[in-house]
């Protein structure tokens, strides 16, 4: 936002440092981007007096002037049919760059010397008018000739470039930040007058609403016999200083009034409406509408309207209609005041790709309570400057009343969140100053926001508010105190997975760490079937990451994909983060879950020697690594069932341990796998429930025993099998024989025969006694027994 000095003056009496209040305004949250000097291209243009003006020899349509600036007596040709004797007007000397880019030179004119320029309004950028030269004398008085034409005209030299946060809607006039630098200063805030004379004819106008969501309040008020002219000086400045270009005398009121208090106004010519009925309502959908730039626009059904009797007027809260704006033979003025929802005018703006002044406001929301004096200022600058007749009366409609917030507030509480001290009185006199009302009770204070602070709702707010005007930055920057060693803060969940990502680095699996929103065509793409239980974002940066993740997956599969497109294709990735799914028997409507997702692609060793070459991950290498973390981790016996639906893997095996489901692995499906540029196929993944291997975790003892003093004693036992005999079943077996002297079982080996739908399996078992050395018959014959007991229990044979 653009602030002029001098405007502001008029509410503040301010007379500091320019310099150090741009600082004070940036300390509080209103970054002062730039000081500029918008008027700086007059410096070398200053008040003449036409002394003599005569006829050129050598033509009919220029004039010889000279021209005294104070110092000296100037020759200058001039082309103006309105130049004459005594006026004052505006002389740019030798050497000015116009706006135009045009330098003043000294030069001859059909042979006559001129030495400057007598300027008009438009060639000055200080108004509309190109007719003739701007005679300064019929709008000022007290000139002095020869001053510069800034200082003369009382002209803006500093013109603030604030930059506006979303939340500071009140900031969005000059009034706004007045009542900032009132507070930083303890200076008196005043109100421009409003002091409106009503003619005794009534207002006979009619006020509808038919969407009362869209529009709290509607008001407006009716002025007759105007005369359209150009504003007066000092109000065409203004808004040339805050860059808005001055049109006519009602228009640029409704600007003035705009940029003044932040309230946005709008003019409709009272000839071009119907009937005595102003409504509000939406648009019918595909409707065309033509705003004032003169594009037909096509509306939506959520689009909010201005109509007459009979026809839409203006889009609301955006711009004007083509059919009733003011023009130069105007007289009678209907002037609007209104407050909309934000999010409906945002809506049909950012579609419509049609920002303005007054949307850009009202998007952000305008004070209520304000309204009605924005109008009567507005009217009262009408009834002075276009000399407009009043009716009495204002055409009103309010069906949603402005409730002002009520916050409860602990005195102590700046000091505390701050970390430096706060005097109770230092906060009283803060939020006082920013216009909250206070009520004291014993132990905290009931604070009433000021309806212009929309962002004011916790008691959070308030204490930002005493320390941005305390001064954020005389807070030293210094370390919590900490009563207890960081060891006793720390949570074991929190040292638990810390833990785990500790072996997996010592594995050799490398971290990935992936956003908590993917896009819901993520999952969709991996068949999960969980639309109810998604937790979806109601204000997404983009589609790819609008719903949080209910698996580590879909963005693990994102990052093997960077990988394989930098040619890396030799993938172990890991990844230890939540989960999330919908639940609402949970205090936040959301369950989170702790997992531990990793992916397995490529080459098993790295490609280059001495390492062989040809091999590639595989289930053992998933499986052994689960297995694995479950000696690391003190899982119990784990069993692996294969489940042969599973919605992205095939075959998929689960991880279970007597009644709970821990996680699952596999081997992911082609047609999933390839659309992550895994064109092979080889791509395995395993996810594990952390929080329910976290229970485990903490019943986990770690025990010693002593080393085995006697030698061990391996016999081989080989079975034929069916190929769906799981080796798991024959281990049950084993075990269940309960023989005192086995200490170990492992699989030694599984062939599988040409021709041939068995798979021979072997076996290796390991034998020790605690008090003896063993003897080969007694190992034999446990052994025989054990093989015995195999072959009757279970559909096996041997070779």
């Amino acid at each position: 936002m653009l602030l002029s000095l001098n405007w502001l003056k008029s509410f503040v009496p301010f007379d500091g440092d320019i310099e150090e209040l741009a600082h004070r305004l940036t300390m509080v949250g209103l970054e002062v981007e730039e000081i500029n000097s918008p008027f700086e291209y007059l410096k070398s243009v200053v008040v003449g007096k036409v002394v003599e003006c005569a006829p050129h020899p050598n033509s009919d349509h220029l004039s010889l002037c000279k021209v005294d600036i104070g110092s000296e007596v100037l020759p200058i040709v001039c082309g103006a049919p309105n130049v004459g004797e005594s006026q004052l007007v505006p002389v740019a000397l030798i050497g000015t760059k116009m706006p135009s880019g045009f330098k003043i030179k000294k030069a001859k004119l059909r042979g006559e010397l001129s030495c400057g320029m007598i300027c008009s309004q438009k060639e000055l950028e200080l108004g509309e008018d190109s007719s003739g030269i701007w005679v300064l004398s019929e709008e000022f008085s007290n000139l002095t000739v020869g001053e510069n034409l800034i200082s003369a005209l009382g002209l803006d030299e500093y013109v603030f470039d604030i930059g506006i946060t979303p939340n500071r809607a009140d900031c969005l006039s000059v009034l706004g930040i007045a009542r900032e630098v009132a507070a930083l200063y303890s200076l008196p805030l005043s109100l421009p007058s409003a002091n409106v004379q009503e003619i005794d004819t009534p207002l006979d106008y009619d006020i509808e609403i038919q969407s009362p969501e869209h529009c709290f309040l509607y008001q407006a008020r009716l002025i007759t016999d105007c005369k359209i002219k150009p504003s007066p000086a000092w109000m065409r400045f203004r808004l040339i200083a805050s860059g808005i270009n001055p049109i006519n005398n009602v228009v640029d009121i409704t600007n003035y009034v705009l940029m003044e208090l932040g309230q946005p106004l709008h003019a409709f010519d009272r000839r071009l409406l119907s009937g005595n009925k102003i409504r509000v309502a939406l648009a019918k959908d595909k409707e065309k509408f033509v705003t004032l730039d003169g594009k037909e626009r096509e509306l939506l059904a959520t689009d909010l309207l201005i109509l007459d009797s009979e026809k839409p007027v203006a889009l609301a809260g955006i711009m004007g209609g083509e059919n009733s704006e003011i023009k130069q033979d105007s007289s009678e003025v209907l002037l609007e005041c209104a407050v909309f929802n934000p999010v409906t005018i945002r809506k049909t703006a950012r579609r419509l790709s049609l920002t303005s002044e007054s949307s850009y406001r009202f998007e952000r929301g305008i004070d209520q309570l304000l309204s009605p004096f924005a109008l009567e200022r507005a009217a009262y600058l009408i009834q002075t400057l276009a000399s407009g007749k009043v009716l009495k009366g204002i055409a009103k409609k309010e069906p949603k009343p402005f409730v002002k917030a009520v916050i409860k507030f602990r005195p102590n509480k700046p000091s505390d969140i701050l970390g430096v001290e706060i005097e109770k009185d230092f906060s009283f006199k803060t939020l006082q100053k920013l216009g909250c009302k206070i009520r004291k009770e014993e132990s905290s204070w009931e604070v009433e926001a000021p309806s212009f602070r929309h962002d004011l709702q916790r008691e959070i707010d308030l204490v930002e508010e005493v320390g941005r005007i305390y001064g954020l930055d005389k807070i030293e920057a210094r370390l919590p105190k900490v009563s207890r060693t960081l060891k006793d803060e720390q949570d074991p969940k929190v040292l638990f997975l810390r833990k785990i990502k500790h072996w997996a680095k010592g594995i050799g699996l490398q971290e990935s760490i992936n956003y908590s929103f993917v896009g819901e065509k993520d999952l969709d793409l991996l068949g999960l079937e969980d639309k109810e239980k998604r937790v979806y974002v109601l204000n997404p940066l983009s589609e790819e990451q609008n719903v949080l993740r209910t698996t580590l997956l879909a963005g693990l599969l994102y990052a093997v994909k960077t990988n394989f497109t930098q040619n890396n294709k030799r993938i172990k990735l890991f990844e230890i983060a939540k989960t999330f799914t919908k639940d609402d028997n949970v205090e936040t409507l959301c369950q989170e879950n702790n997992r531990f997702g990793f992916v397995l692609s490529g080459s098993r060793y790295p490609e280059n020697w001495p390492f062989p070459k040809g091999e590639f991950f595989n289930y053992s290498d998933i499986k052994g690594l689960i297995e694995g973390f479950a000696l690391s981790f003190g899982l119990p016996e784990m069993e692996f069932i294969t489940r042969r639906e599973h919605p992205f893997l095939k075959p998929a095996v689960e991880i279970i341990v007597g009644d709970d489901i821990l996680g699952f692995m596999g081997l992911i499906k082609e047609d999933i796998a390839k659309q992550y540029d895994v064109k092979d196929g080889n791509l395995w993944y395993a996810d594990l429930d952390l929080d329910k291997i976290f229970g485990y975790y903490l019943k986990w003892t770690l025990r010693f025993k002593e080393l085995p003093k006697f030698p061990a004693s391996k016999r081989d036992i080989t079975v034929v099998c069916p190929l769906d005999l799981q080796i798991g079943s024959i281990l049950e077996v084993i075990k269940g024989v309960q023989c005192k002297i086995l200490e170990d079982v492992s699989v030694k080996d599984i062939y599988f025969p040409k021709d041939k739908a068995v798979k021979n399996v072997t076996l290796t078992l390991t034998y020790r006694a605690k008090d003896k050395t063993l003897k080969v018959k007694e190992v034999d014959k446990v052994n025989s027994n054990i093989a015995n007991t195999i072959v009757k229990k279970l559909n096996v044979s041997f070779p």
